[in-house]
């Protein structure tokens, strides 16, 4: 018997409170059964059971109460919102099962409010994209270096629509069913396509050069048009920040076989390291990046892939590479 907890053994707090009356009875029965043998007077003998009584029952219930406090303090330190906290299972099944429940509902608590600030991030950063383009052009606009034609308030319109679009879809993202969101598929001009980002991208005056390649020339495909821009902007803005000063951007889309293409944006930074690689379309996985992007909105690249029957991988450097989405 362990005198620091001597009924460690047992593991019901039923049948422990059952042990620790069952004691105190049978403490005060034999101490008064005592007293009356050699004449003890019962204004004597009863403090004496009842203090032995209870001397008997404070030890064996010695260690049982120590999990309710650190509980306690745990539900404490939940409340004001540290949800690192772990309560030690106890060898009772009734308390070793709240105290699990209380670890489960921290380490959830954490995951949701993670979640949450990363939610926040992922906003922020798939917004700055369009917002940044939109807000190129209207500088153009007013400072007069672009006319005010139909062309350009189109691309004004278009940035809007697709900042509309975007919210939407970040909603969608943040749902543990994501795979689930509405698709609308439709025939696809892949040049178009291409052509489109290359535009939307050169309005952010940085000096790279873009390139892009479609093989056949006049590559159509059947997807969501509003999903695969939205997928191509996040990976021309991730490969426009890791490029170097005059670098070059390519994009190239190819037939893979009958059914199935590939889309692949390249650049000429340097690289990823083989462990990020592989968690770098993990949803809020690929964390910040010295370019200055959370890399966030690539979480969002897989997603459309997945949603597209496809895939998207990091490809191994050449002259360096961003990521590239293969979807069929």
């Amino acid at each position: 018997m362990d005198r620091h907890e001597p009924l460690a053994g047992v593991t019901s707090i039923r049948t422990r409170l059952a042990v620790l009356v069952g004691a105190s009875v049978v403490v005060a029965a034999l101490v008064g059964a005592l007293g009356t043998d050699v004449g003890v007077p019962l204004w004597i003998s009863l403090p004496v059971t009842i203090a032995l009584a209870l001397v008997v029952t404070r030890w064996l219930a010695t260690g049982m109460t120590t999990p309710l406090r650190e509980m306690t303090a745990a539900a404490s330190r939940v409340a004001a919102g540290h949800y690192d906290v772990r309560v030690t299972d106890s060898g009772t099944a009734e308390i070793g099962a709240l105290s699990r429940a209380l670890s489960s509902m921290a380490s959830d608590l954490g995951a949701a409010d993670e979640h949450r600030r990363r939610l926040v991030a992922t906003v922020a950063h798939e917004l700055r994209t369009p917002l940044a383009a939109q807000q190129a052009l209207l500088e153009n606009l007013v400072d007069g270096v672009t006319a005010p034609h139909d062309a350009a308030l189109q691309q004004a319109l278009h940035q809007s629509e697709r900042l509309g679009a975007l919210v939407a879809d970040l909603l969608d993202l943040s749902r543990d069913d994501g795979g689930g969101a509405p698709m609308t598929p439709q025939r696809v001009p892949v040049r178009e396509l291409l052509d489109r980002a290359v535009g939307e991208a050169a309005l952010q005056g940085r000096s790279v050069e873009l390139v892009a390649r479609v093989d056949p020339e006049d590559l159509v495909v059947t997807a969501d048009r509003g999903r695969l821009q939205q997928v191509l902007a996040n990976l021309v803005d991730n490969a426009l920040r890791h490029s170097p000063e005059s670098g070059t951007v390519t994009l190239r889309a190819a037939l893979a076989r009958p059914g199935h293409w590939s889309l692949t944006v390249e650049d000429e930074g340097p690289g990823l390291a083989p462990d990020r690689a592989g968690r770098l379309f993990d949803r809020f996985g690929s964390g910040g990046d010295a370019a200055g992007g959370t890399g966030l909105g690539l979480a969002i690249v897989g997603w459309v892939a997945a949603m597209h029957g496809g895939r998207v991988e990091a490809l191994p450097p050449r002259e360096g590479s961003s990521p590239a989405p293969g979807c069929g």
